[in-house]
């Protein structure tokens, strides 16, 4: 057992209920590792859980936010051999991840590749993770497919974006800033962007752009983390045999849909999230992005998209910024003394 620091949600509320505070860091189980955090990704999830929107699963700690890491094998349980203190590892869990340490199983674990730093790591797991799983474990994204990736300026929508070029897919980005669909452009090489307007109680409209640009067939992949209004131009925009991955629900938890369309362009809706999965699922994810996302990201194919570090101290800045929607990829916090 030693001691550690975490951040602590007092109670449901604003960023000011953010707390540094000590706690006790138990010692690995058998097939467990200890990570000392070097940094942590700041997530929706996390700004979601500290308002009282999305409670922990079970087993992970209720009061502390955090579900991807990057940093230092500290200390290995009994039966782990993948792992030796010292390795550079990265990783997604539950919560917990805004700490000093985390306890993880030892195959949900990813190695960072020598010439990336901690920081870069840890804006990888979430999204990149998520992003390849919805692309090609949910949707079966092919070469020649056309992708549209809603608020592609996120840290999901960035890592979709990236992923689709490399596989030769093409990508078109939506989000409500014109300035984000240009630094995604400029950065990212999107070639096309759409400005969604967003106006109370009107829905967005942006399927006749995408038919315009697909010529009539519109999207084979939409990957949205929008949610509610989106759904039913989601399904205008969507291609025959097309798939649409919902992973979050930022615009609301209900939407129109278009069931005769639905059913007559023989397309699927696929309902997708990472941290309530059971461990098996997470492990089998982590081996396979490790085996083939990994190169990719070691060579610099795919890019981690850091937008600003902060350090732990400044987490409630951190919680403001992204409620601030002024991100364009990860915010990124660090822990000055991980040990």
């Amino acid at each position: 057992m030693i001691e550690g620091r975490v951040v602590r949600i007092r109670e449901p509320g604003d960023a000011s209920v953010l707390e540094l505070v000590a706690r006790p860091i138990r010692d690995p189980g058998p097939g467990e590792v200890r990570v000392a955090v070097h940094a942590a990704g700041l997530n929706r999830a996390d700004v979601m859980q500290r308002k009282g929107f999305y409670p922990a699963p079970h087993g992970v700690p209720a009061d502390v936010p955090g579900l991807e890491h990057a940093g230092v094998v500290e200390s290995i349980g009994e039966g782990v051999v993948e792992w030796k203190v010292g390795d550079r590892v990265m990783g997604i869990v539950g919560g917990g991840a805004m700490a000093s340490h985390v306890l993880v199983h030892a195959r949900e674990l990813v190695r960072v590749p020598d010439a990336m730093s901690f920081t870069d790591a840890a804006a990888i797991p979430e999204v990149f993770m998520t992003a390849w799983d919805a692309l090609f474990v949910q949707a079966s994204l092919r070469p020649g497919m056309t992708v549209l990736v809603h608020a592609v300026g996120s840290g999901i929508g960035t890592a979709v974006l990236q992923i689709a070029r490399r596989v030769g897919a093409r990508p078109i980005g939506t989000s409500r800033s014109a300035e984000k669909l240009a630094r995604c452009e400029q950065r990212l090489g999107l070639e096309h962007g759409l400005v969604v307007a967003s106006q109370k109680g009107i829905a967005p409209a942006f399927s006749s752009q995408v038919l315009a640009l697909t010529e009539g067939r519109g999207a084979d992949v939409i990957v949205d983390t929008v949610g509610g209004g989106y759904l039913e131009e989601n399904v205008r925009s969507l291609a025959p045999h097309g798939t649409i991955v919902c992973l979050g629900l930022l615009a609301g938890a209900q939407g129109s849909l278009p069931m005769g369309l639905l059913l007559g362009k023989r397309a699927r809706i696929v309902g997708s999230v990472l941290r309530s999965r059971p461990l098996e699922e997470k492990i089998a994810l982590a081996q396979r992005f490790a085996r083939e996302a990994l190169p990719w990201l070691a060579r610099g194919e795919l890019l981690p998209v850091v937008d600003r570090v902060l350090p732990i101290e400044s987490i409630a800045e951190a919680h403001r910024a992204m409620e601030d929607d002024a991100n364009v990829g990860k915010i990124v916090l660090t822990l000055s003394d991980p040990a």
